[in-house]
């Protein structure tokens, strides 16, 4: 009985090292490259390379093996919000100098830009900075944070304006409103000297429409007739205008009663199961529509886009 034990504790052995040969090189460079990591010199270049190409390949790795060779997983990738976090902060530093007229976006991205923004005037880093929100929350978050706000009323000109996206595509153009403040925002961004943009990677698309659905404010009066003739244009031809339904802030009906924006609108929502042919074409025509006050296509404002992804972050201009 111990015979066989021992014969099948070698073939197990045998079996496990010959399907892991790589695995075991890796292991010995990742080990190895800490050891580098303590040095200065490379602390800055070494790690950071091994460890994604360990992390890749740690997946085919069953519990088993990792236990037997005392392998550990690799540092999980970051978080939505770990993301957002990296574009908004930067978006801040790289962007905003001392004496600025700044415009603050909405959104769960833009909020991080916000936060950013205050950590700098409280600890001195940036001084004599005012700012113009373009929501009612995105306002209440700047008070907190002790950010001197002003409005257009004041200040028609600003020098830099930061904001997240729902959806942007390879010439910049974006969706934007899925939080609801769209008029607010276009009406501060198209203002500002340079408009920058903060998304990870998921808001990339080759076509705006089909990934999220683009609103548009209408007014309340007789809204239902200003959601026909709004499915009936050229450029909107095979749209499903939904009206927002709960909380303005959210795309998602969560609610019975129609949803309110900051400036008592509501908001109809086109889904499309198909690319938008001609962003700017279709921007024109809502536009124009008696009913609409704005919409969601932010075209040819757009300054850099500030992309966080797996392999880090990339501007695109």
């Amino acid at each position: 009985m111990k015979q066989r034990q021992s014969r099948h504790h070698t073939q197990l052995l045998c079996c496990i090292i010959h399907s892991n040969t790589t695995e075991i090189t890796m292991k010995i460079s990742a080990a190895f490259a800490a050891l580098l990591a303590s040095s200065s010199q490379v602390a800055a270049f070494a790690p950071a390379k091994l460890s994604v190409r360990y992390s890749t390949s740690i997946r085919s790795v069953t519990a088993a093996q990792k236990e037997f060779f005392g392998i550990t997983d690799a540092a999980p990738a970051l978080s939505q919000d770990e993301l957002k976090q990296m574009v908004g902060y930067k978006s801040v530093d790289d962007y905003v100098k001392s004496g600025m007229v700044v415009g603050l976006g909405t959104g769960s991205t833009a909020y991080f830009a916000v936060e950013r923004l205050g950590q700098l005037l409280k600890d001195g880093t940036l001084e004599d900075i005012v700012a113009i929100p373009t929501s009612i929350r995105t306002k209440e978050q700047a008070e907190e944070l002790g950010i001197p706000l002003v409005t257009l009323d004041t200040h028609s000109k600003l020098d830099v304006a930061i904001d997240g996206a729902d959806e942007v595509d390879p010439d910049l153009n974006l969706v934007k409103g899925g939080g609801g403040a769209l008029l607010r925002e276009k009406m501060v961004e198209v203002c500002a000297d340079k408009f920058i943009v903060i998304v990870d990677e998921s808001k990339l698309c080759d076509g705006l429409g089909p990934g999220f659905p683009l609103p548009v404010e209408i007014t309340p009066f007789c809204h239902e007739h200003t959601i026909r003739t709004i499915a009936a244009l050229p450029s909107c031809e095979g749209c499903d205008a939904v009206l927002r339904m709960g909380s303005s802030s959210s795309n998602v009906n969560d609610g019975d009663e129609i949803a309110i924006t900051d400036n008592g609108n509501y908001i109809v929502d086109l889904h499309f199961k198909e690319a938008i042919k001609d962003a700017p074409t279709m921007a024109t025509e809502l536009k124009n529509t008696v009913g609409v006050v704005d919409h969601g296509l932010f075209c040819g404002m757009t300054t850099a886009v500030i992309i966080a992804g797996s392999d880090g972050i990339s501007v695109k201009e």
